[in-house]
This record gives structure tokens, sequence and C-alpha cells, in this order.
């Protein structure tokens, strides 16, 4: 084939080449001079599999990014892949997500880090790795001086793991984006996190999902966000934040200058956490998405946030997906349309506004300049809203993607 990228790019995900397959890959990769990516995920790759392409990387001179996410890598194959790392200068990416590697391996890893020149992506995700590992882990970002993205999420990783995590980031300079979604951090950590935050300069991304992180915990981190300058993307959905957090997190809102997406998604911060939002809007110049799905706003919330984006002149991305705005809500936020010049992409999925919710967006986008998506599956819309929605795309002019169709599993 003549095209180079034909050339330096192999891709074996999802096939069963296992660690003799992995071998005998090896072995060609120790003397191959062109090929910079190797993808061999869900492959049944145990610790003789990874243990043979390490010794490869030793001595290969090309490869950049070697994805292995998905197999059956232990902490003995994750310690051999270590050892690569100590004297490998060109790989720059490693995905081990969703392999047996527990804090062994993730200790061998993080020493790996402390000498290694190149290496600027790890991916950990869906390991097995807890407390020990993780400060390991924060350990080597103490003395790494070119790891950008290193990514934990689902791991074991409780309060003493990422409150080391957040000791490494008052001192790292690099280290921009960290993932620590599903893992056990709670309010504790959340706080030692926003400490880190206050004073870091590089990270542009943290992702806290899924870690019992209450009112507590996001109000430290709103707190952190009044005087952070750096940080473009906060994602705490699937916590257990309510108003007071999400209040918080709003007062942040009204003065921080860098934050354009946040995620709070599947909490419970209901009508009065969006109102509070709602305000922040008014008066936001940088947020540019912003996730609710699922936090039973209702009607109320969904009108405080339409009333916000008749004046806001960033936002372009809302979710508010599954929140029982009902049609009143849907109502309002079509009002909000006829004149918001921004919004881009509107989910309304599961909220029930029937006929006369889609009756009212309808109308909307009859004028609506700016919007390309709106989703409104489940949510009950009849032949009544369905020909409401038809006749004003014959009008529209900017609509790329309506969805109407029952939302598939």
């Amino acid at each position: 084939m003549n095209d180079p990228l034909m050339r330096t790019r192999l891709d074996l995900n999802d096939n069963n080449i296992g660690d003799a397959g992995a071998s005998a890959l090896a072995e060609a990769l120790k003397v191959n001079t062109v090929l910079t990516e190797l993808y061999l995920e869900y492959n049944s790759i145990g610790d003789a599999g990874a243990s043979a392409l390490a010794e490869a990387l030793k001595v290969n001179t090309v490869l950049t990014t070697l994805r292995l996410h998905d197999n059956n890598i232990g902490d003995a194959g994750a310690s051999a892949l270590a050892e690569a790392l100590k004297v490998n200068t060109v790989l720059t990416t490693l995905g081990l997500d969703d392999n047996n590697i527990g804090d062994a391996g993730a200790s061998a890893l993080a020493e790996a880090l402390k000498v290694n020149t190149v290496l600027m992506e790890l991916g950990l995700w869906g390991n097995s790795i807890g407390d020990a590992g993780a400060s390991a882990l924060a350990e080597a970002l103490k003395v790494n001086k070119v790891l950008t993205t290193l990514v934990l999420n689902s791991n074991s990783i409780g309060v003493a793991g990422a409150s080391a995590l957040a000791e490494a980031l008052k001192v790292n300079t690099v280290l921009m984006e960290l993932g620590l979604w599903g893992n056990s951090i709670g309010d504790a950590s959340a706080s030692a996190l926003a400490e880190a935050l206050k004073v870091n300069t590089v990270l542009t991304e943290l992702v806290l999902g899924r870690n019992n992180i209450g009112d507590a915990g996001a109000s430290a981190l709103a707190e952190a966000l009044k005087v952070n300058t750096v940080l473009t993307k906060l994602v705490l959905g699937g916590n257990k934040i309510g108003v007071a957090g999400a209040s918080a997190l709003a007062e942040a809102l009204k003065v921080n200058k860098v934050l354009t997406t946040l995620v709070l998604g599947g909490e419970s911060i209901g009508a009065a956490g969006a109102s509070a939002l709602a305000e922040a809007l008014k008066v936001n110049t940088v947020l540019t998405t912003l996730y609710l799905r699922a936090n039973n706003i209702g009607a109320a919330g969904a009108s405080g946030l339409a009333e916000a984006l008749k004046v806001n002149k960033v936002l372009t991305t809302l979710d508010l997906g599954g929140n029982n705005i009902g049609a009143a809500g849907a109502s309002a936020l079509a009002e909000a349309l006829k004149v918001n010049t921004v919004l881009k992409w509107l989910d309304l999925i599961n909220n029930n506004i029937g006929d006369a919710g889609a009756s009212g967006l309808a109308e909307a986008l009859k004028v609506n300049t700016v919007l390309t998506t709106l989703d409104l599956r489940d949510n009950d819309i009849g032949a009544a809203g369905a020909s409401a929605l038809a006749e004003a795309l014959t009008k529209n002019t900017v609509l790329k993607i309506l969805q109407i169709l029952p939302f598939v599993f």
C-alpha cells in the first residue's frame, strides 16, 4: 500500500492472539524501523506476552503508541513493562486499562516514571490499584517532567491515595489531565485536591465522577475554582452533591475565568441548585458546556436556566436529560431558544415534555438560527408534537440532528 499511515500503524484489536502472538510481534518489533502505533486491545495477552513486548521496547527505536487495554496483564507484566520504560526513549503513549494490575504493578510503573523522559500518557483505568499504588505514582509525579495524562479511573483508590496525589499536584509542573472517576475519595480527598488546585498551574482536566463526594467536597472545589487559573474541565457526575454544593459551585462560576466544562449529572441538585447555576450563567463569560442530566430539576429549574439562556453569550452545550421538566419546562426553554444566539446542542431526553412541550420547541425552531442538535427521545411525543416539529423543519435552516425516536439500550 502507498499510504504511509498503513505502514506505520497496526491495529489487531478484538482478536485472540494471546501470549504466543504477542511474543511473535515482539520479536518483529526488535528489528522493525517503521511501525509507530500498535493496538492489541482485547487479545487475551497475559504476563508472558506483556513481558515479551517489554523486551522489545528496550531496543525498539520507533514505536510511540502501544495500547494493551482489556487483556490479562497483571503485576508481573506491568513490572516488565516498567523496566522497559526505564530505558525506552521513544514510547509516548502506553494504554494498560482494564487489566489486572494492582499496587505492585503500579509501584513498578511509578519507579519507571521517575527516570523515564518520554512517556506522556499512561492509562491504568479499570485495574485494582489501591492507596499504595496511587501513593507510589504520586511520588513519581513529584519528579517526573514529561507525563501529561494519567488515567486512574475505576480503581480502588481511597482517601490516602487521592490525598497523596493531591500533594503531588502542588509541585508537579507537567500533568494536564488526571482521571480518578469511580474510586472512593470522598469529601476529605476532594478537599485535598481542592487545596492543590489553588496552587497548581498546569492541570487542565480533573475527573472526579462517582467518588462519594458530597456538598462539603464540592464546596471546597468551588473555593479552589475562585482562584485557579488553568483548569478548563471538571467532571463531578454521579456523586452526592446537593443544593449546597451546586450553589457553592455557582458562586465560583460567577468569578472563574477559565473553566469551560462542568459535569454535574446524576446528583441531587434539584430546582434550587439549578436556579443557582442559572444565576451564575447570567454573568459567567467562559463556560461552554454544562451537564445536568438526572438531577430532578423539574420545570422550575428548567425555567431558571431558560432565563439565563436569554442573556448568556457563551454556553454552547446543555444536557438536561432525565430531569422531569415536563411541558412547562420545555416551553420555557423554547422561549429562550427564540432569542439565544449561542447554544448549539440541547439534550432533553426522557423529560415527559409531551406534545405540548414539543410544539413549543417547534415554534422556537422556526426562528432559532444556531441550534444544530436537539435530542427529544423518550418524551411521550405523539403525532401532534411530531407534526409540529416537522412543520418547523420546513423553515429551520440550521438544525442538523433531531432525535425523537425512543432511546434503545
